[in-house]
């Protein structure tokens, strides 16, 4: 264990991590399988807990996506990691080629789409009765990842920033604005639609933990943008003081 997370083990060089507060999920989930279902509470629990960890499984495939694009262009992933509200690949560092940072945005997304394709050519697409149906079947499995897949896919490429389509916007917006300015209108963006996001999941859904995971949003975009901006400043300190430094010395001052 590496501070507040769990590590599980490498692949293709990259390693894997749960935060603790992932097993709160786990725990969560076995709840109210149990209880959601009281005449097979032992069916649903296996069943919510098996749901959890398929749809983890699908976040996993999500950040290699990430992870494996980046690294095609030189940046390493120091690890990626697995929180209650979803997973985050830490690069070292991104590319400052607003191009590349579009490649790396969509390569997730496009892991869950070619899954969904995948599955698809070996079963229905699913419907309502399928995604209620609690079987441990293989065909009810195989639908349940294809809506997994879809809600994963198209979640991340709503422009919200810090997720995926938030990069993308940032990275349009690097090709005419600065770094910075591109960070702070993607994230102003991004926290203006996590509040009415959150909004509308308190007040119209009646979901408060999708409340909470808007509100997350809404405090990553922020830490990122100040995050950002100290990196952009510090990098402009230092370039000023290199210039200084190798700027060529005064001519003596003549007779």
């Amino acid at each position: 264990m590496r501070g507040s997370s769990i590590s599980l083990f490498r692949i293709v060089g990259i390693r894997l991590e749960m935060h603790f507060t992932f097993l709160l999920l786990l725990g969560y989930a076995a709840w109210e399988g149990w209880s959601g279902v009281p005449e097979a509470p032992w069916l649903g629990m296996a069943w919510f807990v098996m749901y959890v960890l398929l749809a983890f499984g699908c976040v996993v495939l999500h950040e290699f996506g990430h992870a494996l694009t980046a690294r095609r262009f030189g940046v390493r992933t120091r690890r990626i990691l697995l929180t209650p509200i979803g997973g985050m690949a830490e690069f070292e560092s991104i590319p400052r080629k607003p191009l590349q940072e579009i490649a790396i945005a969509f390569a997730g997304p496009a892991v869950n789409f070619v899954l969904v394709g995948l599955i698809l050519l070996f079963v229905d697409f699913p419907g309502p009765h399928d995604l209620l149906m609690l079987s441990f079947a293989p065909s009810a499995i195989f639908k349940q990842l294809v809506a997994i897949n879809l809600v994963l896919g198209c979640f991340n490429l709503v422009p919200v920033f810090p997720m995926d389509g938030g990069r993308v916007l940032r990275a349009a917006l690097a090709l005419r604005l600065s770094y910075l300015r591109a960070t702070q209108i993607a994230s102003w963006v991004g926290k203006t639609l996590a509040v009415l996001a959150a909004l509308a999941m308190l007040f119209v859904v009646g979901n408060p933990m999708g409340a909470v995971l808007f509100a997350f949003i809404f405090y990553a975009a922020d830490r990122e943008y100040k995050m950002v901006r100290q990196r952009e400043t510090e990098a402009e300190f230092w370039r000023q003081w290199m210039e200084r430094f190798q700027a060529p010395p005064p001519p003596p001052p003549s007779a």
